[in-house]
């Protein structure tokens, strides 16, 4: 067991507290099948960055934006197979409002229907693709994720699962816990993740008794 103190907690969305991969996979795959590329190539590649990035370094004579509200779209549309992850609901429910928020490269309104097919809360000051100017594994989105809570990033541990989003963690500043659900111990080992353990039912939360600026405590079960 390794205890943890920190402001608050950033989490990334899919593969962190929601698992929509049959959805996500099925959309790339088709939509590679149509450009004439490697489905798994592509579905590798979309995982834990946003959608726009992926289009423009697969297609880059493409319209970009076009292709960008296809896939959006397509994503919105198949939720079938979305779950919600172990631990995902306790773990929130056990966390102050003002302790924790999502950054996800997700598009703000499909980050919403991902939400509320899962049944969660949606934070008033959660970070999308449609905040940032440049997504992960750049730092811009746990910086301003952060800072909406009004913390520096330094002081937030960052949640996630993809060795992106390890990486845009890392550069802001932020100690990482990576989760086993999508990439193998490796990636996540040489994207610098701090911890790494399943999923969010090894991690518990609580207030600590002292109150030295450091909101909560972290027990991490590894």
């Amino acid at each position: 067991m390794i205890a943890i103190r920190c402001s608050a907690l950033l989490f990334d969305l899919d593969g962190v507290l929601i698992d929509s991969t049959p959805a996500v996979a099925r959309v790339w795959s088709h939509w590679a099948v149509e450009h004439g590329l490697d489905p798994e190539t592509v579905v590798r590649m979309a995982h834990g960055r946003p959608s726009r990035t992926t289009i423009r370094e697969l297609l880059p004579n493409a319209d970009i934006d076009r292709e960008d509200r296809e896939v959006e779209r397509r994503e919105m549309e198949d939720l079938d197979g979305l779950v919600l992850l172990p631990g995902a609901r306790q773990l929130l429910n056990s966390l102050p409002p003002e302790c924790w928020t999502i950054a996800t490269s997700c598009t703000r309104p499909l980050a919403e229907v991902r939400l509320r097919a899962a049944g969660l809360p949606i934070p008033r000051t959660m970070i999308t693709s449609s905040d940032v100017k440049i997504g992960k594994p750049d730092p811009e989105p746990y910086l301003k994720a952060a800072a909406k809570l009004g913390f520096a990033a330094a002081d937030c541990v960052v949640v996630e699962d993809a060795a992106a989003g390890v990486r845009a963690g890392k550069a802001a500043g932020a100690r990482v816990i990576a989760f086993l659900t999508t990439m193998i111990r490796r990636d996540l080992e040489d994207a610098s993740a701090d911890w790494i353990v399943k999923n969010c039912a090894d991690i518990t939360a609580s207030e600590p008794v002292s109150n030295d600026g450091d909101g909560l405590q972290l027990n991490l079960s590894l």
